[in-house]
């Protein structure tokens, strides 16, 4: 009886892998059919499509790749899901959405999502993380709206700008 190579018996196909891999794809697909339903105005070089269909591109690309190493059985073991970390992050974007539709803004949206998404990866200063997303929030505010005449969710707080 022939051996089979070291760890070779434990490999085996990863059903979580090859339903992340289908997730991916399906999204690159809605992605591009998304960008395809997209009118562009301009006749001349690159529309508003392209961007769309390049990020669906990647994930089409990571799509192949998990699939593969899924079949192959090489995908890293996943540790336990923490269900209070996925809460935090999911608190801190519908925070984002009620504070942004509620006329709050982008600062202080996306400074609340730093924080909360900063506490579920396991930090303890929330202080600390509230003045390091306000301080970076404000500076891509100012970035989007002055340096590249962008316009993003405006506020009390964007308007002193």
């Amino acid at each position: 009886m022939s051996e089979l190579p070291q760890g070779s018996a434990s490999r085996r196909v990863d059903p979580a892998g090859i339903v992340i891999a289908v997730v991916l794809a399906g999204l690159a697909a809605v992605l591009v059919w998304d960008a395809s339903q997209l009118q562009s105005n301009n006749p001349y070089g690159m529309g508003p499509h392209v961007m769309p269909v390049v990020i669906a591109a990647g994930l089409g690309i990571l799509a192949i790749g998990n699939l593969v190493e899924a079949l192959r059985g090489h995908l890293p073991a996943r540790e336990s899901a923490d269900p209070k970390a996925v809460w935090l992050i999911l608190g801190g974007l519908a925070l984002l959405i009620a504070i942004i539709g509620l006329g709050g803004g982008f600062i202080p949206a996306t400074t609340a999502l730093f924080a909360t998404t900063a506490t579920a990866f396991g930090r303890r200063a929330i202080l600390t993380d509230l003045a390091i997303g306000f301080v970076l929030t404000t500076l891509i505010y100012l970035a989007f709206s002055r340096l590249l005449t962008l316009s993003l969710p405006a506020g009390p707080l964007e308007r002193l700008f």
